[in-house]
């Protein structure tokens, strides 16, 4: 009996044509000798199609091109479901596949996802969101809202904000951290929640992160001046510096003193003053090198 590929693709995401994905993707599994079909996103009852559609096609395994906005719907969709996915980068946030460590390229993307071995990935909960790799309090999230409302995409424009971002910033903020049955008092200009390594942009904020031991990181840094905050959205930044405390924990809760810019995986959120976060362990099966 042949093996299904669903594959769900948002046309939309990251402003590129994903002809080329399906039709390669198509190509691959005819190869492979699997049948192939293909979902795409409407932005309407995504989540109730995408689990009908597996419904239908009992996929051996389901593809996924966007970005992480759309690897987490797919993984909310088929949350209860035992199936391995592969993501193929498409998005305008590919922060996931940067610390999965996938290639560039569309062909070692597609043997990935259809014959590679899988990793049992954990999130994060947030306030009731869930959490792919990195979120955060602070500088970072009011760059994210500046480029989500500014009309220039790529490194271009988060340059032009992260400009505008230092501009404007505000006084750094004092935070209360509970954790590990230890209460912890700091002022910080930028906390983040890591279920993993890496930023989209290759930067590591947390060397030691792992997405499946069940745990998370909160990273506070305390002080980020131009030229620190210009390595966090271009590169590389030292964390073991003495303005960088790195806390592992499976729960925590996080209280400022007043609201703070938020951001979720690449998405603005708004502004809060309390977060209550924990892991959320092994929640999707994820096609790894």
């Amino acid at each position: 009996m042949k093996k299904n590929i669903l594959m769900v693709v948002n046309p939309i995401s990251g402003d590129m044509d994903k002809a080329e994905f399906t039709e390669t993707a198509k190509l691959f599994a005819e190869k492979e000798g699997m049948d192939f079909f293909v979902y795409e996103t409407t932005g309407k009852n995504d989540e109730q199609k995408i689990r009908e559609a597996f419904k239908q096609h009992n996929p051996h395994r389901v593809l996924i091109a966007g970005g992480d906005g759309t690897i987490k719907m797919v993984a909310d969709a088929l949350q209860d479901i035992d199936v391995v996915m592969g993501i193929l980068p498409a998005g305008s946030a590919n922060g996931l596949s940067v610390d999965l460590n996938l290639p560039s390229s569309l062909e070692e993307n597609l043997e990935i996802a259809f014959n590679s071995n899988y990793m049992e990935m954990d999130m994060v909960c947030i306030n009731n969101i869930k959490s792919l790799h990195l979120s955060d309090l602070g500088l970072n999230a009011q760059l994210v809202k500046n480029y989500e409302e500014s009309s220039t995409r790529g490194m271009m424009g988060y340059a032009l904000q992260a400009i505008t971002t230092l501009s404007e910033q505000e006084e750094p903020f004092k935070a209360t951290i509970t954790a590990n049955n230890t209460k912890i008092e700091t002022v910080a200009r930028m906390i983040v929640i890591a279920n993993s390594q890496k930023y989209g942009t290759g930067v590591t904020i947390n060397p030691n992160g792992k997405m499946n031991d069940g745990k998370f990181e909160i990273v506070i840094l305390k002080n980020l001046d131009l030229i620190v905050f210009a390595k966090i959205i271009s590169g590389n930044i030292p964390v073991d510096s003495e303005d960088v405390e790195i806390i592992s924990t499976d729960k925590a809760t996080i209280v400022t003193d007043s609201p703070v810019s938020f951001q979720v995986d690449g998405e603005y959120i708004g502004k809060e003053s309390k977060l209550d976060v924990h892991i959320l362990k092994h929640q999707m099966k994820v096609a790894v090198p």
